[in-house]
């Protein structure tokens, strides 16, 4: 399961483009947390706080803990705005959500056992068409990865997500088709020396 974040946070009393720069000259980072039949609130926190949150890989599936004012509010990150050139986070939002409540996230798939793909000791190539599957999940069981085994995969098979074993209480947010995930395809040297082998000898 994926583990609970924590981020302290203080309440914005102004809103509007000049406030908001005036917050990230300071280091901080202005957000909003909104849903679950109340008000939105305005909010900053650290930008350092933010950016360390963003480095643990699992940020966007995971229940943050903002801390406002001495309350704790349960909530999931739905958005992170970047400036385009430094890569700084702009701005934040957060959805609140109670603690076994049915949310949307996006998780990262791991592939596991490619030493038992007979495809991929050929020489075949992973190709990952899926980096992250969205799972319809409880709030409190968010998992961290979606595990793909590649046993027994050869080349030109294709991975798909009925192949898969979800975890316990998930279930995959499209559900009107068998999605690809990923496929495992020749490699190009293959490819090319098979095309040489084909290719008719001058004079024939």
């Amino acid at each position: 399961m994926s583990e609970q974040l924590t981020l302290s946070a203080e309440a914005r009393d102004r809103a509007g483009k000049g406030a908001s720069r005036a917050l990230r000259r300071e280091g901080r980072v202005p957000a909003v947390i909104y849903g679950n039949n109340e008000e939105p609130q305005s909010i900053h926190v650290e930008e350092k706080l933010l950016n360390k949150l963003l480095g643990t890989g699992h940020f966007f599936n995971s229940v943050v803990m903002v801390e406002v004012g001495g309350k704790q509010v349960r909530t999931l990150p739905k958005d992170v705005a970047f400036h385009p050139v430094t890569d700084r986070p702009l701005h934040a939002d957060f959805l609140r959500v109670s603690e076994h409540a049915t949310v949307s996230v996006n998780v990262p798939v791991r592939f596991e056992n490619e030493d038992a793909s007979p495809g991929l000791k050929k020489g075949g190539v992973l190709n990952i068409v899926r980096h992250e599957i969205e799972l319809v999940v409880d709030a409190a069981e968010i998992p961290d990865d979606v595990v793909v085994d590649l046993k027994g995969f050869e080349v030109g098979e294709s991975i798909h997500i009925s192949s898969v074993t979800l975890p316990k209480g998930a279930k995959t947010a499209i559900e009107d088709r068998d999605f690809t995930i990923a496929t495992i395809v020749a490699p190009s040297a293959l490819k090319s020396a098979e095309g040489d082998n084909e290719t008719p000898a001058e004079g024939e």
